[in-house]
């Protein structure tokens, strides 16, 4: 069914607030580049199959970052791929560095920029000790708030830097008022980046930046309700409560609660299907021409040697054939 927001706004708002156009112009791009192949099985299906990819977040695999993060529909895709891509990471307890991370996210956009990575992390960490481990789900939730509000939270940190610096970037200041000037010098002397800013003057320049902002922010009223709960707050401080909010997490959509980050039963199920097809592919055996099973020798069937084997393993395996080996030479001779 059409949603009765299409017919709220006029058309080509409309348009622009879905960025119809990115993703019209990213396609005939690709349909241009790939003419020769596409011409196979046609301009429509193309489309097709390229909108369906849009809708289903798959759209950003292996993309350039420009076009990664030119939607939030893009961005909210990315955070779901990592997340499903990488939970593995967090269901094995593993901690992992910045540096580790920012590889995982080079897995699935090539150029992704170190700076995000890092400011993600330092969100996580409160400090630039960048070599410090990180649980998934730390990480995950405060690249979410770093990476999908990239934009808004460079204009934070600037209000932050003048109200520690005594100034409110929503006041005029009148040249003329010595008292007004006392002041402002009296605040700058007594605020510590140590102590950060007061939060209920923090939330009066935020609230002017959220309406106005043309970019993805929180919700104003989740703001409020995490700068309502204390009277100071420095700025790595409110980032982190915006990474454990709950409400912001499901206003950007793209991630589960923290209590189900581990879990993602569609995928589990297919992993289940590809296992006991492989499972059923190895333990098959031919069949005679009478339709029983073939007369095999007992011989147990090779298997394939993981990668991943400890070394001491593979020893003990070796020393054990040698001495089967050296067992049926003497009994032979």
């Amino acid at each position: 069914m059409l949603s009765a927001e299409r017919f709220s706004v006029p058309g080509p708002e409309y348009l622009a607030q879905r960025h119809v156009l990115t993703y019209m112009e990213d396609a005939v791009s690709q349909l241009l580049e790939n003419r020769e192949d596409i011409s196979q099985y046609g301009i429509a299906r193309f489309f097709t199959e390229y909108f369906n990819s849009v809708r289903q977040g798959t759209h950003i695999l292996f993309r350039e970052f420009s076009f990664v993060q030119a939607t939030p529909h893009n961005r909210a895709s990315y955070l779901r791929t990592f997340w499903r891509c990488f939970r593995t990471v967090g269901k094995n307890g593993d901690l992992l560095t910045a540096k580790d991370y920012h590889c995982l996210l080079q897995l699935l956009c090539p150029d992704f920029p170190m700076e995000l990575t890092q400011k993600a992390a330092r969100i996580v960490l409160m400090d630039d000790a960048m070599d410090c481990l990180m649980s998934f789900s730390d990480f995950l939730f405060a690249f979410q708030i770093q990476f999908y509000y990239s934009e808004f939270l460079e204009s934070v940190a600037a209000i932050y830097q003048d109200l520690l610096a005594g100034k409110n970037p929503n006041t005029v200041i009148v040249p003329t008022s010595s008292s007004g000037q006392h002041r402002s010098r009296q605040a700058s002397s007594e605020c510590s980046p140590l102590d950060g800013v007061e939060a209920s003057l923090f939330y009066q320049c935020l609230e002017t930046l959220l309406d106005r902002s043309k970019y993805s922010c929180p919700p104003s009223a989740l703001v409020k309700e995490v700068l309502s709960s204390v009277q100071r707050l420095t700025f790595y401080g409110f980032l982190m409560a915006l990474a454990k909010h709950h409400g912001i997490n499901r206003a950007v959509g793209a991630l589960p609660d923290k209590g189900d980050l581990l879990l993602d039963p569609p995928m589990d199920q297919e992993l289940e299907k590809l296992v006991a097809q492989v499972s059923g592919l190895s333990i098959s055996t031919p069949a005679s021409s009478s339709g029983e099973p073939a007369n095999l020798p007992s011989r147990n069937s090779p298997r394939i040697n993981s990668p991943w084997k400890p070394l001491h393993h593979r020893r003990k395996v070796d020393t054990e054939s040698d001495i089967s080996t050296e067992e049926t030479d003497s009994s032979e001779n």
